[in-house]
């Protein structure tokens, strides 16, 4: 299986993630999300639940804390989701293609 990584560092572009995570669902590739430095902010966003159900959601921990998020919820994330850089690093190595929003 077809398999795409997509970084996000940045605030400016969830529905894009969105719209590119659920294309890609559809057409049967497997997606995974690494949300670093201000995109961790976005998990805080009413329609980053969309993601849940078409990805597999990683959150960088240090990113997390250091935006001041720490103790807060994040919808389809559970606690081995919150990861270091070495995930993202995993995630090139895997990935069939590999986005940075």
């Amino acid at each position: 299986m077809a398999k795409l990584g997509i970084m996000v560092r940045d605030t400016k572009y969830l529905e894009y993630v969105i719209n590119t995570a659920k294309a890609a669902h559809t057409k049967g590739i497997q997606v995974e999300i690494f949300f670093t430095g201000k995109g961790v902010l976005l998990t805080q966003e009413p329609n980053f639940k969309e993601l849940v159900d078409v990805a597999n959601l990683y959150v960088c921990d240090v990113s997390f804390r250091a935006n001041g998020l720490e103790g807060k919820e994040v919808p389809g994330v559970g606690f081995k989701q919150f990861v270091t850089q070495a995930r993202n690093a995993e995630m090139i190595e895997d990935c069939d293609r590999y986005l940075v929003f």
